[in-house]
């Protein structure tokens, strides 16, 4: 594993909810990650967010550890969800709300 990977693997597994994106909540630098900020707030759940715009070796490394081609990318209890086409389709479903209620996510404080 490469220490990209590591970190990723860090990053995941040390919070219940994550969202790599670019820029941060307060100030999302693309639509995506602005429209998964809000879904993640409509929830009302506690996440941590990365910035991969700040590190550009996590920037490609998220990519390849998800195998998934873009950002912004949800992580729930360890577990890949998606992107923010993935996260709406899911929210609109009542089953982002369901996901973080069946893995006791803690709400926002």
């Amino acid at each position: 594993m490469s220490d990209t990977n590591k970190r990723i693997s860090e990053i995941v597994n040390a919070n219940d909810v994550v969202l790599f994106m670019k820029g941060t909540p307060l100030f999302p630098q693309c639509g995506f990650s602005s429209k998964a900020i809000a879904i993640l707030d409509h929830c009302g759940v506690a996440y941590d967010s990365v910035d991969v715009l700040q590190d550009m070796e996590v920037r490609q490394g998220i990519k390849a550890y998800s195998d998934w081609p873009t950002i912004p990318q949800l992580y729930v209890k360890g577990e890949f969800v998606g992107g923010s086409d993935i996260m709406m389709e899911m929210f609109e479903a009542g089953e982002l709300q369901q996901l973080m209620d069946e893995k006791k996510v803690q709400p926002a404080s």
